[in-house]
């Protein structure tokens, strides 16, 4: 199994506390050579050979991540279809979840797990959403995840409705929901909205004092200044309690018609751990205060954020 690349870089944030996440799960599977296709996606370690995700796991937690994020992004109907989902999905969600938590408890540090809890009907496509059917879907997937987890992720949530089906589902447990909304890659200008079509301001309006951290994720890494900028000024007109977080993926840019699911997407080259910092430097520089990769950011990137975290080089 191939280990994670270690690298260091002469980046320094300096003060302040900053939280670093795992990278993108499904690509780390790819890279060290799990069974990995579409549609199953990451979800087909878990069903064929799930000491895979254990060490994808530990490549990140070597590479200094301070939270890992359950791999139960494929355990959806999406990609699992709909028998299958509704013969395996709790069981393959428990798994996720008891494998994350056996490799954060024995990473020797503070390790937190991520509850993750995905798009239902497919990534970047909110029009597919069904506020009828996401309520049981999610239901089961907190109650397969629950006990095992320190905290709820909503993850690429592309509308307010997406972000409401997966506040209800976890409404009564006590542990903190963060909430992280893709951005629209193809949009004129500086504007940054949801994939929606839906505002930054009408976001944090919806969201309230119901998560604890707003992120953003899975998009390219250009398009989260803005973001930032338009979430830090909508947070400051509504006073609240909220930390603020990116995790970028190192996709090409997609075709503007691009459905997930239809074929494994190219990465970046240029998108080095050393870029990767740069960017990452700009987000906390505008106030995000947790970091970390989405798909295609690897264990490298990883370390290369925790030792611009720590301010080694």
């Amino acid at each position: 199994m191939a280990p994670a690349v270690m690298v260091s870089v002469q980046v320094t944030w300096g003060m302040g506390s900053i939280t670093v996440l795992d990278g993108g799960m499904g690509k780390e599977l790819a890279r060290i050579g799990a069974p990995f296709r579409q549609p199953e996606w990451s979800a087909l370690a878990l069903m064929e050979d799930p000491d895979w995700v254990r060490t994808a796991h530990n490549n990140f937690v070597a590479a200094g991540a301070e939270v890992i994020t359950t791999n139960a992004y494929a355990v959806v109907p999406f990609h699992l279809g709909e028998e299958l989902f509704h013969q395996r999905a709790f069981e393959l969600a428990k798994l996720a979840a008891t494998l994350a938590r056996e490799v954060a408890d024995k990473a020797g540090r503070p390790v937190r797990v991520a509850g993750c809890l995905p798009p239902l009907f497919g990534s970047y496509e909110p029009e597919k959403f069904d506020a009828a059917l996401a309520p049981a879907a999610y239901s089961m997937l907190v109650d397969a995840q629950v006990g095992q987890v320190d905290l709820w992720l909503g993850e690429t949530i592309s509308s307010i409705s997406e972000f409401e089906a997966i506040r209800d589902a976890v409404a009564g447990i006590d542990l903190e929901l963060w909430a992280s909304f893709t951005l629209e890659d193809h949009v004129s200008g500086t504007e940054a909205r949801l994939r929606s079509g839906e505002s930054i301001p009408e976001m944090v309006e919806a969201v309230g004092g119901d998560a604890s951290a707003i992120l953003f994720n899975c998009s390219q890494p250009e398009r989260f200044e803005e973001g930032l900028r338009q979430l830090v000024v909508a947070l400051g007109e509504n006073p609240l309690s909220i930390a603020v977080g990116v995790y970028a993926n190192a996709f090409v840019e997609k075709e503007a018609d691009y459905a997930a699911n239809e074929a494994l997407m190219d990465h970046r080259h240029d998108l080095t751990p050393e870029v990767y910092c740069q960017f990452a430097t700009r987000w906390i520089s505008l106030g995000a205060s947790i970091v970390g990769g989405c798909c295609g950011i690897g264990p490298d990137h990883i370390a290369a954020l925790t030792a611009a975290r720590w301010g080694s080089g």
